[in-house]
């Protein structure tokens, strides 16, 4: 893909109804000068025309190792294409650039295997169903023992805002994820995203007494609501907060004429897998597809994984300018 590309290659995305928001053009450039990473995006055309995509990105990494991979830090980006002809035409050239880069592994991030490779599965699920224009409907298709503690927040004080900048939904989410022993990224990466994707992606914060105590950034696609990078402080847990954040996305995002929302992706056995299927989304198990060069295996930066655990351990107890300061050059290498 080139810049010239940029507007053929969102369009035909649009176009398709298994296309992704992680298939978007616009990730090249925040791959490129956010992550330092090497987007190379392919496009097959014929004549003047696009029939497919693949957003693949090269990642290099002394400490997690290298990895060619469709796409890195999102939930899917798996060929997308208007034939089979097409597919195959872009998964031979995704073969012909991992050998000329000499990646140990090619990733494609698919819902459903189809390429006949090594699949990782069970492990990543993603959590969606359909949104209605009524408030009422939407608040009794969740659980019984969820909407008590929803509507309990909703007498609460708490306040939604969405949020102009990404400062406060920054901070909060830059603590969260201390707290769980995960690197964070760097604030520019939240704001680039803001300035790429335009309206389809905002912010929304939950605020206590003027607090930011709960935080989301939001990306939209299509009739499809994200809610992406969550996260609150510890105050979150006494008020219920993160509970009436998600509410409050719904709310929102069904008063703007959206249908469908995604929860995204979360990893089996984590306190976020359990907390999407309290509010009654049943898990969609993803199928990542694996193509490995000759003496390599499937790649392990879960970090479930029993060698991470006393790094994480230690990474939770790091002051939070440190961790904000030393995250951002960690996460380009996980993905």
């Amino acid at each position: 893909m080139e810049e010239s590309d940029l507007a053929a290659w969102d369009s035909f995305v649009l176009s398709r109804s298994d296309g992704t928001f992680f298939h978007r053009g616009g990730w090249h450039s925040i791959f490129r000068d956010n992550f330092k990473l090497d987007p190379r995006f392919l496009v097959a055309e014929r004549g003047t025309r696009i029939v497919g995509v693949l957003p693949l990105v090269l990642q290099r990494s002394w400490l997690f190792g290298d990895g060619l991979m469709a796409t890195p830090f999102c939930v899917e980006g798996g060929p997308l294409a208007l034939d089979a002809e097409t597919d195959a035409a872009l998964t031979a050239a995704a073969l012909e650039l991992q050998a000329e880069t000499k990646a140990p592994y090619l990733e494609f991030r698919s819902r459903t295997a189809t390429h006949g490779w090594a699949v990782k599965k069970d492990l990543y699920a993603t959590f969606s169903r359909p949104l209605s224009q009524d408030d009422q409907e939407n608040l009794t298709a969740i659980p019984r023992k969820q909407r008590a503690v929803v509507r309990k927040t909703l007498e609460s004080g708490l306040v939604s805002e969405v949020d102009d900048k990404v400062d406060d939904t920054f901070r909060v989410y830059a603590e969260s994820v201390r707290n769980l022993g995960t690197p964070v990224f760097a604030k520019r990466y939240f704001t680039a995203l803001r300035k790429t994707f335009g309206k389809d992606c905002d912010t929304l914060v939950i605020k206590e007494n003027g607090v930011p105590v709960s935080a989301v950034l939001n990306f939209y696609h299509g009739d499809t609501v994200l809610p992406y990078y969550g996260g609150g402080t510890k105050l979150a847990r006494r008020n219920g907060a993160n509970d009436f954040l998600y509410w409050e996305v719904m709310r929102r995002s069904a008063a703007r004429g959206y249908r469908r929302f995604d929860f995204g992706r979360s990893k089996a056995g984590t306190g976020a897998f359990s907390f999407k299927k309290n509010w009654g989304f049943v898990p969609e198990w993803l199928e990542y597809e694996y193509h490995f060069l000759p003496g390599h295996s499937m790649p392990d930066k879960n970090p479930l994984n029993p060698k991470y655990s006393r790094k994480i351990e230690i990474w939770k107890k790091l002051p939070l300018p440190v961790a904000n300061f030393l995250g951002p050059w960690l996460i380009r290498g996980l993905g």
